[in-house]
């Protein structure tokens, strides 16, 4: 990396701007024709010993903060006019499926159990046990609301 000073003094003053590592890296192909990998780039900031600024994470929107306080949906907890035993439960599996990022059990309020996963797409799958079986549709939305709950906990 031979920059002479005047291109040196560039690069400081583009990374005094909050340009982007990568932004850099186009700026010197643009402006001063010279074609650098990412990786060179990198070296060349750290050899001019100066620090790229930090960017503020974004701040999660208000209405965000609300929301998590908030207790569980009313699908998650059984209800007086719902026996503990019908409630759908789900659980993650030690040892995921393979092709899978994350895999695990359920049982529906029928009794009926199904195996399910998330793909590396983020898709989600169901095999029942019972070739052709259906849950009923609240039992999807207690499912999907148990399964997200369940993964938070685990840090998923």
């Amino acid at each position: 990396m031979n920059l002479d000073e005047a291109q040196r003094k560039k690069v400081v003053e583009w990374i005094g701007e909050g340009l982007k590592l990568s932004e850099i890296q186009n700026r010197l192909t643009s402006e001063l024709k010279l074609k650098l990998t990412y990786m060179e780039v990198r070296m060349l900031v750290d050899d001019l010993k100066v620090m790229p600024k930090d960017i503020d994470p974004p701040k999660p929107p208000p209405t965000a903060e609300p929301a998590a306080q908030q207790p569980e949906p009313p699908a998650l907890t059984p209800t007086s006019s719902t026996p503990a035993a019908g409630a759908v439960k789900v659980s993650v599996d030690q040892i995921t499926r393979p092709g899978a990022m994350v895999s695990g059990k359920v049982v529906f309020s029928d009794g009926k159990a199904a195996d399910w996963y998330l793909d590396q797409t983020g898709r989600l799958g169901l095999m029942p046990k019972d070739p052709g079986y259906r849950p009923p549709a609240a039992d999807i939305q207690q499912f999907q609301a148990a399964l997200e709950a369940e993964l938070a906990k685990q840090g998923l």
